[in-house]
């Protein structure tokens, strides 16, 4: 997933939705192949391109307000269980998804 620092939250959502169609996709198309297709949907991360809107006291507080309900920034290593998960055996039969890794983000309608 991309995100870009200057861009609004329905950007985000946007490139979100447009990636999160490309698993199914392609899950169909390589699936008889026997690969499994998923993707992890990461949401708001701690990195150096976030730097500039969690040191905005008002900007942070409005998207941890209102957007994480977990009340945090995703760390990488938030995104190790998931990874390790889609990797292992146990999701031998997942194929198509994409899994939120968010903090609630996406249930917070």
């Amino acid at each position: 997933m991309k995100a870009v620092v200057h861009c609004g939250a329905r950007t985000l959502e946007i490139e979100t939705e447009s990636r999160a169609a490309e698993a199914p996709a392609l899950a169909k198309e390589w699936g008889g192949r026997g690969v499994n297709v998923n993707a992890i949907a990461p949401g708001c991360i701690a990195t150096d391109n976030t730097e500039a809107l969690r040191a905005d006291p008002q900007r942070n507080r409005a998207i941890l307000g209102r957007r994480i309900p977990a009340g945090r920034w995703r760390r990488a290593d938030d995104l190790a269980g998931a990874t390790v998960f889609l990797a292992s055996p146990a999701s031998d039969h997942v194929d198509g998804i994409v899994l939120p890794v968010d903090g609630g983000w996406l249930g917070r309608l």
